[in-house]
């Protein structure tokens, strides 16, 4: 049986890995969690990569309306699978197991502050005004000059 602790980092998990499928955070997260989930076993670590890239697929297949219910659900089945490798563990390494999974989260989280600023792949048509950051101040006017 898993502490409180323990479960609650095995559903932040799933939901980190959940909502990063189809995301730029995606590679990093998927290949850190194979690794975990491999344990240093090259076999275990493909058959992870595939569960993974099943999950990518999932999300990435499923329709607008759709996302939402499979986010979830692809969340709860990572939050099982990070709860049996834990209780799969000796207590020793059950501990050093969920501190690497909260240092991969922490790492997204990280990551994710520093990205809520980046811009891609827009298309700007006419006058444009474009800022990013926190705590600016701008004022723009745009005018006719015809």
């Amino acid at each position: 049986m898993l502490t409180e602790t323990f479960m609650a980092v095995a559903a932040a998990g799933g939901t980190a890995l959940a909502q990063a499928a189809g995301t730029d955070a995606w590679g990093t997260l998927r290949a850190g969690v194979a690794r975990l989930c491999g344990r240093g076993d090259p076999q275990r670590e493909r058959a992870e990569l595939e569960r993974l890239d099943r999950t990518a697929t999932a999300v990435e297949s499923a329709g607008q309306g759709d996302e939402d219910g499979v986010r979830i659900a692809e969340g709860v089945s990572w939050r099982t699978r990070f709860e049996l490798l834990l209780e799969s563990l000796p207590e020793e390494e059950r501990a050093v197991v969920a501190v690497e999974l909260q240092a991969l989260l922490d790492e997204r989280a990280g990551r994710g502050r520093q990205e809520d600023g980046a811009v891609s792949g827009n298309t700007f048509h006419g006058p444009t005004a474009f800022q990013v950051g926190d705590g600016n101040h701008q004022v723009n006017h745009f005018t006719s000059e015809a």
